[in-house]
């Protein structure tokens, strides 16, 4: 199984630091801290600077931070251009 790890950390904005693989297994509990976060209305930040491999689960839930309002920061650049195929793909770019 692969590891995935999230530090939390809040000055003005609520920052996840995500480190390591992030698929299909990891999407549900990276949904659960984020919806945990939800009530305090402060800027969601997810820093993927350490994240070393992604599946098309966890590039689709990325398409759907983004459409919310939630910044992605340090996005390895193969993400970044997955995000915007799908994007491309499914029209979500609100």
């Amino acid at each position: 199984m692969a590891v995935l790890r999230i530090d939390r950390s809040a000055n003005g904005e609520v920052r996840f630091t995500i480190a390591g693989r992030v698929d299909v297994a990891h999407v549900a509990e990276l949904q659960r801290v984020i919806d945990g976060e939800s009530t305090d209305h402060r800027p969601i930040v997810l820093d993927l600077r350490d994240v070393r491999l992604v599946d098309r689960a966890a590039v689709s839930f990325l398409v759907w931070c983004e459409a919310r309002g939630i910044r992605l920061d340090n996005c390895p650049a193969y993400v970044r251009e997955w995000i915007r195929h799908e994007v491309d793909e499914t029209g979500e770019d609100d």
